[in-house]
């Protein structure tokens, strides 16, 4: 067989890839390490696929360059996202924060309509792959791999590099693109976890440990951006999608602020309550807000067991604090066997944003979440995977 392009990688940008060559006549072959293709697919969303977000703009992104996605978004829209399953019998059903699940499907039917399709098109998926090596020749890419045990190879003047970033090892996550990368002189911004809990030690290690299990809505803050979704206490620290989405602008040293009570003033709460019945006990007006287990928590920081009609200037001043600023320092983060991204990776200034081509590598493509191009949690990773993996088939 001939191959207009060697995708390497089958997950969510490999597979769209290949799909959008097939509907414009080009034949690709993927080829994949895990047993199956779209292995971080079928996990995502507790295995539900938020595989898009309503509100996908460059805006939710991260990356040394924010303005390299407008092209790639301009190319392949959110709509064209939410169109491209509609046409395949998956219908989005919108979540919190315009997060979109299939509704009454899973993360199966969105991987089976990338097998489907590569089927009906006769674009070939070859998983349980090693790749040997790569050797370019004469405009084309010579790809040596190794499956079941025997060595073969492929040739296309095309090379698509799709294979993920670091996170969830387990997964079958290598750092196979940022190798080959390094190997031709790519810049690389640094990597490291992000949509990923943070962990606290010293002190206050006990007193999270004792909240494990709560869920709280909050704003959590740093000096960049804010937040406001639940945060989840574990028995090793933060968690929950305010924690996750500030930890990809977290930086090791640096405290977060969270606050406790973002749709309502405290001082106001207990002036009210004062007016009303001030012998009524600080935990009793909490517990409106709280779950019972986080008020007595809180015992570790306010007068909680006091009438709000008692509390003086300087406790009223320690709850506003406690109950609005309140100061965290993680001492770390889960690592990639726990992040659900990671930050960084190729250098956008390495790579046309036009095609992803890559301008020290003819012929050469890079999609998905090895580049530097780190999405909010939510559906926008998923949007950035299906729009890198258009842009490239129009363009291999």
């Amino acid at each position: 067989m001939v191959y207009d392009a060697v995708i390497i990688g089958g997950g969510a940008c490999g597979l769209m890839c290949a799909v959008q060559a097939g509907f414009l006549g080009k034949k690709v072959v993927v080829l994949e390490k895990n047993a199956q293709p779209g292995a971080k697919i079928l996990i995502s969303g507790g295995g539900r696929c938020n595989y898009t977000n309503l509100g996908a703009t460059e805006e939710q992104f991260i990356s040394d360059n924010p303005h390299f996605l407008k092209s790639a978004f301009k190319q392949w829209t959110v709509e064209d996202t939410i169109s491209f399953f509609e046409t395949y019998g998956i219908y989005g059903a919108e979540k919190t924060l315009g997060q979109l699940f299939p509704e009454a499907k899973n993360a199966k039917d969105i991987v089976a309509v990338f097998t489907s399709l590569c089927e009906e098109m006769e674009q070939a998926i070859i998983c349980n792959v090693e790749i040997r090596a790569i050797d370019g020749d004469d405009g084309h890419y010579k790809v040596t791999y190794t499956t079941n045990g025997k060595e073969k190879f492929l040739t296309a003047p095309k090379l698509v590099i799709a294979t993920g970033g670091l996170p969830i090892p387990k997964m079958g996550a290598t750092d196979f693109a940022f190798k080959f990368a390094r190997q031709h002189g790519l810049k690389l911004i640094e990597m490291a976890p992000a949509l990923v809990p943070l962990t606290i030690t010293g002190r206050d290690e006990a007193w999270f440990s004792h909240l494990s299990g709560n869920s709280v809505f909050c704003r959590v803050s740093n000096d960049q951006i804010s937040f406001e979704e639940n945060i989840l206490f574990t028995h090793w620290g933060l968690s929950g999608p305010a924690v996750l989405q500030i930890s990809s602008y977290w930086r090791r040293g640096e405290s977060i602020i969270i606050d406790l009570l973002p749709t309502e003033r405290i001082l106001d709460l207990i002036e009210v309550q004062r007016a009303t019945n001030g012998k009524v006990m600080l935990s009793t007006l909490l517990n409106k807000f709280y779950p019972k287990k986080f008020t007595d928590a809180l015992a570790k920081f306010l007068p909680i067991h006091k009438p709000v009609a008692d509390l003086n200037k300087g406790e009223m001043h320690t709850i506003n604090v406690t109950i609005h600023h309140f100061k965290v320092k993680p001492a770390g983060d889960k690592g990639y066997d726990k992040a659900e991204v990671m930050r960084g990776g190729i250098d956008t200034n390495e790579l046309s944003s036009k095609t992803l081509e890559s301008k020290k590598i003819p012929g050469c493509y890079f999609g998905g979440e090895c580049v530097d191009v780190t999405g909010w949690l939510g559906g926008y990773n998923f949007q950035w995977a299906w729009a890198s993996g258009y842009v490239i088939a129009q363009n291999i």
